[in-house]
């Protein structure tokens, strides 16, 4: 994944905005995600060795996210992938020149098809700690931690309350590794530790009573409470703190730290303040923005 920067040229806020209208990703929206998928599923089959290096990015810059993964990436009402992620990095190609495109992922297989050559970075509300052996990271962006969400007329008041109930989790998520890694003395107390595709469907189920609680992270946390108020709270323990961040190959180090320069240059100009106002419905706040 790479993408060479180019000199910024310094936006005003209200043109900032005016990039905001999220075009439709590459093969539009949620009618395409399957052959999206699909395309993904045989790239990711090819030689590892497909993916360019660094000092050969060509300028189509490719998204790798979770459509299933608001406010950072999902189907809008008008069909169109969209979310706070992949409006950040559409403006961010807009500064850089760069052909922007962006392609529904199996979270399950994401290493491998970016391995492949799939897509260029994984922009998707995706944690870092934990993962730096495998990806070539910007710097972190968004503060996040991975936090327990329950009903709000549950007994469940700390993490010391969860043994003997049913946590659930998206399967090959963050919160999942933490219960299996840092947390796996806490999940042994669980009646049981049990996935899901995505958390969407874990908080129906949380409503629905199907499960006792809920592990994910802060911001998804944030989302589910704004969509569903007075539903849902969260306990005021964490299982840890962690940080977004734009992962790319090994060996895409350069083009990270591009990356990571054109965000600065976004948040220091009002662009990352005024989308995440925007965004502010769905839970996102420029409070938790942490790249200066």
């Amino acid at each position: 994944m790479k993408k060479k920067l180019i000199a910024l040229t310094v936006f005003t806020l209200a043109a900032a905005l005016g990039v905001f209208a999220l075009a439709g990703c590459a093969g539009g929206g949620a009618a395409s995600s399957a052959a999206a998928s699909a395309d993904s599923s045989a790239a990711a089959s090819a030689d590892s060795s497909a993916a360019p290096a660094a000092a050969e990015f060509d300028g189509k810059f490719v998204v790798g996210f979770d459509q299933e993964y608001p406010p950072y990436g999902f189907v809008g009402k008008d069909g169109e992938f969209t979310g706070f992620d992949l409006e950040l990095a559409q403006e961010l190609c807009a500064r850089n020149g760069w052909e922007y495109s962006c392609v529904p992922i199996n979270w399950d297989t994401k290493l491998e098809e970016l391995n492949a050559g799939a897509f260029v970075c994984i922009w998707n509300g995706f944690t870092m700690e934990g993962r730096e052996a495998d990806y070539a990271f910007s710097k972190p962006y968004m503060d996040n931690g991975q936090v327990i969400m329950v009903k709000v007329d549950s007994d469940i008041k700390a993490l010391a309350d969860l043994a003997g109930k049913t946590v659930g989790t998206q399967v090959d998520s963050a919160a999942h590794e933490v219960l299996e890694g840092d947390q796996a003395t806490l999940a042994g107390t669980f009646a049981a530790l049990e996935t899901r595709p995505d958390y969407n469907i874990a908080a129906t189920e949380l409503e629905a009573g199907a499960l006792d609680a809920l592990a994910c992270d802060l911001s998804i946390a944030a989302y589910q409470m704004s969509q569903n108020p007075g539903k849902f709270k969260v306990l005021d323990e964490q299982l840890s703190a962690e940080h977004y961040a734009v992962g790319f190959k090994k060996g895409n180090e350069a083009l990270a730290d591009q990356v990571t320069a054109t965000l600065q240059e976004m948040a220091a100009d009002g662009t990352v303040e005024a989308l995440c106002e925007k965004y502010a419905e769905y839970g996102i706040s420029f409070d938790n923005w942490v790249l200066k």
